[in-house]
Parts: structure tokens; sequence; C-alpha cells
């Protein structure tokens, strides 16, 4: 917590001293109130005297008045202080998961991130607003309410001083027992998230295979578990108030013994016992508070140790900007959070448009747009490799087609090329510069990019398009949207570009998806086209009418073409065919089916003798 406090307080120091002190002057007529009121009990109403009961009860509306003042001030200061810092960490944690690479990606995984960017977030959140309103109050009004006890009779100050450690051991032993729980919540949330995610989005496969009962069983299982941390964080809650309100309510028996015999002596006045039973009962209620923050803050702190492991994390592929990574892994958390907003100071100030931006490394022309040497990369734990001593090369409106079984590893091929994943061995070379030493935006700019899993986000369909360059205009745009054989399905919308797009797409059939993708790709005129089995979902026609389209764009880009389709990849100027992460035949489709038997074996399946050989 202390951590996200150095990183995110300081545009909010003045609230953070405004606040609490506003707090103090609330608690100063808390504190007053006991001391009015046992004054008009004994100048009062003992003494039968109204004028002092007239006195007293405008002194004690006056405080009420007052208290609300300065409450509903501290009320502003501490709502524009959380919200602000949950709003700033809540951008840091996208900001840094959109910085992280594929892999570290996979290490936390969507769930989590999702749990710490919004539930995380929320707990420290509430933590910040009490920060301001309650830490301050309720110690200070049970250390005043002590000291004015000690003040009227030192004896009975005593039995205050009593119980505070008592109370001191139950809030230690509560303390340290629910971080553990509370720690053991948020994990088991995520998973929760996890599994509600899953069903979510599968939920068309699950029905078709009637699988309702098993994923209800999952979630029940899930939530179960985290019914039980709930449990066992809110059975040690049980036990909190009431040890406190036990220890509290046998001090007041004790005062009101030790009262009665001193009262009876005429050394104290029946309204200074009033006035003791009312700082008791100030020193339970903020007991009681104190519990509750010591709950609140206890799962902030599990919160802020997530979302610091999240912050913490150091992208296992540098953008190019600020120190490499290894040197900022070896830096602590605090050294290497000051070089990140240096190096990220730094980039601001030197920050170009995108359009006139350049490449930080020297590119050259006459060298191959992309050439792989010896590349190979392995995942994280894997016992193999996924790619091993892969090598080609690929010039300026080349085509290159990719062709291999299930968990072959094209895709991951097609990842290293834009520094997705990063080659554990060998050179990714573009235009004859290392893309390690290339700075990502830039690389990017440079590269059209489909996946697999045709992504679309919620908005309108030109914002879905220009997200390579965002003042791109129409007519470029309906180039692109022609050449991805997509042009046609928009015309027809309503609206055209500026139709809607649902979450994911999903008012979009799957081939309709994967072709605003391609065309998305196309818009800003890249140098390479990378389509990862951007085809899947259409017919034999629309896929050739597409590669005909990319061929022939006016910017002649050399494009990847990755499928299981022998269709596909035949027409490209070379093939590569993966098996089991090896590049076993590289060539044209004429001399693959020469001497290639897996490729032979691959066209075999999908066409007629006839059509091999044609």
């Amino acid at each position: 917590m202390l951590e996200l406090a150095r990183k995110y307080f300081k545009p909010y120091r003045l609230f953070l001293i405004l606040g609490p002190l506003a707090k103090v002057v609330e608690v100063v007529f808390d504190l007053l109130t006991p001391l009015v009121i046992a004054w008009m009990i004994d100048a009062g109403v003992l003494q039968k005297d109204i004028s002092v009961l007239q006195k007293g009860t405008f002194l004690l509306l006056g405080f009420a008045f007052a208290g609300i003042l300065f409450t509903l001030v501290t009320q502003k200061m501490a709502s524009i202080t959380s919200q602000g810092v949950g709003t700033k960490i809540r951008q840091s944690l996208f900001e840094r998961v959109n910085q992280l690479s594929f892999l570290d990606l996979d290490s936390f995984g969507a769930p989590t991130l999702v749990t710490r960017i919004t539930n995380d977030v929320n707990q420290v959140q509430v933590a910040v607003a009490m920060l301001i309103r309650q830490v301050i109050r309720w110690p200070i009004l049970a250390l005043g309410a002590i000291i004015c006890a000690l003040a009227i009779n030192l004896s009975l100050g005593i039995v205050f001083l009593v119980c505070l450690p008592i109370i001191a051991s139950v809030f230690f032993f509560v303390m340290k027992k629910q971080v553990v729980f509370f720690s053991q919540m948020q994990r088991r949330l995520d998973c929760i998230a996890q599994i509600a995610r899953e069903g979510l989005s599968g939920t068309r496969v699950i029905r078709a295979f009637c699988r309702e009962d098993y994923e209800n069983a999952r979630f029940k299982k899930a939530s179960a578990a985290q019914v039980k941390s709930g449990m066992g964080a809110a059975s040690l809650s049980v036990i909190l108030n009431p040890a406190t309100f036990l220890v509290i309510n046998t001090s007041i028996c004790v005062i009101l013994w030790i009262g009665a015999r001193e009262v009876g002596a005429g050394v104290l006045q029946a309204g200074q016992i009033m006035a003791f039973i009312g700082y008791m009962n100030q020193l339970l209620i903020s007991i009681a508070y104190v519990a509750n923050l010591v709950i609140i803050f206890t799962r902030a702190e599990a919160s802020a140790k997530r979302i610091n492991e999240v912050l913490d994390t150091v992208p296992s592929i540098d953008n190019g900007v600020g120190e490499s990574v290894e040197k900022q892994r070896s830096l602590d958390p605090q050294s290497r959070a000051l070089a990140q907003e240096a190096a990220q100071e730094e980039a601001r100030i030197q920050e170009t448009p995108a359009q006139e931006a350049a490449l930080q490394i020297v590119l050259t022309p006459e060298a191959p747009l992309l050439s792989f040497q010896d590349v190979s990369f392995s995942f994280p734990g894997a016992q193999n490799n996924a790619l091993s001593n892969i090598s080609f090369k690929l010039d300026r409106g080349e085509s290159l087609g990719i062709i291999g079984g299930t968990g072959s590893g094209k895709s991951t091929l097609a990842n290293l090329v834009p520094r997705m994943y990063e080659a554990t061995k060998g050179d990714v070379l573009f235009q004859g510069a290392n893309v390690k030493t290339l700075a990502q935006p830039d690389l990017h700019a440079k590269i059209g990019f489909v996946p697999q899993h045709a992504s679309l986000l919620s908005g309108t369909i030109r914002e879905n398009l220009v997200w390579r360059d965002t003042h791109a205009p129409d007519e470029e745009i309906w180039s692109a949207l022609e050449a991805a054989q997509a042009k046609d399905f928009v015309e027809a919308k309503e609206g055209k570009l500026e139709a809607e797009v649902s979450v994911d797409g999903k008012n979009f059939s799957g081939g309709q998806r994967q072709r605003l993708t391609v065309a998305r790709a196309l818009v800003g005129s890249p140098e390479l086209v990378i389509l990862d089995d951007a085809a899947s979902a259409l017919d034999f026609a629309t896929d050739a009418a597409l590669r005909r389209a990319i061929a022939n764009l006016p910017n002649n880009p050399a494009a990847i073409l990755i499928s299981q389709r022998v269709a596909t990849v035949r027409g490209a100027d070379k093939i590569l065919v993966l098996d089991k992460g090896r590049a076993v035949g590289y060539g044209t489709h004429a001399e693959l089916v020469k001497d290639c038997p897996i490729y032979l074996e691959i066209c075999r399946t999908q066409l007629r003798e006839e059509e091999i050989l044609a």
C-alpha cells in the first residue's frame, strides 16, 4: 500500500492534509460534548438553573452544525482523492497490461488481470477514502476520550488504560489471521472470474454439448471455495466486535461501581459520572470503527500487493524506450519505478507525430524485407522448442505461404515477426535490422497483422478500421474494404462506415469479422501483411479473390499467408512447410510436391491427383 501511496498520492497532498484536519476539528466538538452534558446536569438539572440548560442546548446545537460542516469538507476531500487515485491506478494497470508481451499475459491470465483492474482497485479506493474520513477520527477520538477521562478523575481513568492492551491484543490476532483469508479470497475470486468468462464466451458450445450441469457444478464449486474463505474472514470479524464490547461494557460496570462510591463521598458529581460513561461509549464506538478499518485496510493491503505485482512486472520484450529489460529487472521496485517514469518523460518530450516517426535503428532498403536466420523459440517451462532452426527470406512484393498440421508452430512463427513473442535463438531481421533493436510502435506501423481470432471492439466500423491511421481518408478505408472483400456487406449496412459494431463483433458473421480485420490490417499501407489463418471462415472463391486483391495492392506489400488449406498457399512465391516446429520443406508448390512427402500428403488430403499437379 505504501508503494502505491508514493506513486499516486502526490497530486492530492493538499486534500490529504485538509481532509484529516477538518476531521480533527469535528472530533474536538465530539470530545467537548460529554463535558457540556456533564455541566448541564451538575449546574443545570441538579441546581434547577434553566439558563444553564438553555446555554448548553445552544452549545450542543452549535457543535452539531459545525461538525456537519467539517464532515462535508472531509467527505469532499475523500471523494476527490479516492476517485482520483483509483482512476490513476486503474489507468496505470491498463497501460501496463498493454505493454506486456504475450508471455507476460499468459503468466497472469486474463481473468486475474480483469479482477485486479476492477475489484482490487475498488478495495484500494475504499481504503483511500477511509484514510481521510476515518483513520484520523477514531484513533484521535479514542485518545481524546482517555485524556479527558484522566483529567476528570485519575482512578476512573486508569480503567481506560487497563482495557486498551486487552483490545489491542484482540486486534492483532484478528488482523494477522484475516490477511491470509483475504489473499485467499482474491485468488478464488480470480477463479470465479475465469469460469464465468469461459462460460459466457463459450455458451453456444456448452449448450450444444449439453454441458450446462457440468459448468454449473464448476461454478458452484468455485463459489463454495470463495464462500469458505469469506466465512473464515467473517468468523474472525464476529469474534472482534463481541470481544471489544465485552471489555468495554465490563469497564463501564467498573466505572459505575467505583463512581457510585466517589459520588457518595462527595469526590465526584453525577454529571462527571455521565461524562465518564459518555467517553467510554466514544471509546467503544471508536474501537468498533477501528475494527472495521482493520478489515478494510487488510483487504486493501492484499489487493495492493496484487496490483503491484502487475505494475512492477517489467515487460519481457522491451518496446525500445528506456533501459534494457535486463537492467530494469535488476533494480528494486522503487528504483525501477523511477527509471520507468524518467524513460516515459523522456519519450514524451521527444515524441513526434506517428506519420513522421522514424525507426531508431537505420534500416537497409536493399536488404530483404524480412529474414529469419536460424530462429528457435520455446515457451517458458516447455521441454521442447515450439520452433527450431527456422530460416527463410522474404523480399518486397513477394509472398510466403506457411502450412503445417495443428501445433506445428505456424502462429508462433507469425507472432515472432511483430515481436509478440521474442526468439530465444537466432535473429529475426526486418530490412536488415534485428527486430529486437526496433521500437515496437515503429515496427508495428510497417506490419499489417491479422491474427487467427477475428477481434473487433464495440464502436463503429470506421473506429475498428482506423487503428493504424486514425486520420485515414474514406477513400483509403473503402479501398481496404474492397481488397478485403468486405465492401459489399458494409455498403449494405445502415450507416455504412458508421454502422455499429457490438462487443467482439457479434452482430457480424464469422466470415464478415475476418474480412473486417483484414481490411483493418490494410489501412495505412503496410509494407508486410501477415494473414494468420485469416480466411478460415471464407469460402474458396472469396479466399482466392482476397489473395488476388492483396497481391495487386498499389503499395505492393510482401505477404505471409498462414493456412492449413493448400489452395491458400499454393500460389505463393515460396511455401514453408512446418512439422512439430521444424521446417521440413521450403520452395514452390511444384518443388514441394516433388521433394516434400509431408506437403504431398497434405495435398492428397485436400486435392485430387490432377489438381495437385495442375
